[in-house]
């Protein structure tokens, strides 16, 4: 509520100039609201300390070193079967005792997660840290063909996603 304080025998009604502050405060309380509800719902129910990563894109190689686990857990350096207790002499050859290059890891469907980290923990061991695993590209058609049973679509281009614990992404 406003009060004028000059003498009314000044003239007649003036316009105050002040501000009317009860509407805007109740604009206000309306706001707050609105945000007290609306901000849980906009969180996610399960609590993860994310980390953070300031990691630039790199380049494709020329010549990407794949290593693939089998239906039957059998690895396979590009082409060519590797028995696992020679898998760092072989590894060390492709690479040339570069330890710093990066391991492109395919896996069969069939195989499973436990197989999967054991030859991510063999990597590690034999000192390749950067790991990559290779899944194929969604294009909506490759779903369709899994559930029936058929091979993955030939058109359908791999992609490479930085494993756990990767410094960067390929």
């Amino acid at each position: 509520m406003a009060v004028s304080l000059k003498d009314p025998q000044d003239g007649g009604l003036d316009e105050l100039s002040e501000i009317n502050v009860t509407p805007f405060i109740d604009v206000m309380l309306v706001l707050l609201i609105i945000f007290m509800v609306a901000a849980p719902l906009s969180t996610v129910d399960v609590a993860v300390d994310l980390p953070v990563s300031n990691a630039q894109p790199q380049p494709r190689p020329e010549k990407p070193l794949f290593l693939t686990v089998k239906k039957d857990h059998t690895l396979a350096i590009g082409n060519d079967d590797i028995a696992r207790p020679a898998l760092q002499a072989a590894l060390d050859q492709h690479t040339g005792n570069n330890r710093e290059q990066r391991v492109f890891l395919r896996a069969d469907a069939t195989v499973d997660y436990g197989e999967l980290m054991q030859v991510m923990n063999l990597l590690r061991e034999v000192g390749y840290l950067k790991i990559a695993l290779v899944g194929l590209e969604d294009t909506g058609q490759a779903t369709a063909h899994s559930a029936s049973g058929q091979a993955p679509v030939p058109g359908a281009a791999p992609a490479a996603v930085p494993a756990a614990g990767s410094p960067a992404q390929p």
